[in-house]
């Protein structure tokens, strides 16, 4: 478990960086250690969307929410997804959840704001 830990902190680390080959190899291992980690999917999927793949990046942050579905993060990082992309109910909808599991989400309220 250690292990994927470890590979999970390296890919942050490099996507924080911009390093977005490195952090998706890195991430890839934390997936091979545990493909049940919501964190996981989660990071590779912001990895997808900064990269412009976001059919992928959609994909995975839906691993993410399926392993854990009140994963506030995942949900917020989904419904900016569809923000960023004109898909405005389902952002919309998104940003409900998130406030639904987290009433004080500052940044879900803000976003709400445009729908």
């Amino acid at each position: 478990m250690g292990d994927m830990d470890g590979h999970l902190q390296k890919g942050i680390t490099f996507k924080v960086e911009g390093r977005y080959d490195e952090a998706l190899a890195e991430l890839q291992q934390a997936l091979n250690e545990d493909g049940s980690t919501a964190e996981v999917h989660r990071q590779i999927g912001l990895v997808y969307g900064f990269t412009g793949l976001f059919d992928e990046s959609m994909e995975e942050l839906k691993k993410a929410i399926d392993l854990e579905p009140e994963n506030v993060s995942a949900l917020y990082d989904l419904a900016m997804t569809y923000a960023m992309l004109g898909m405005y109910d389902e952002a919309r909808e998104g940003f409900l959840h998130v406030l639904s599991l987290d009433p004080a989400h500052e940044h879900a309220k803000k976003q709400l704001a445009y729908f």
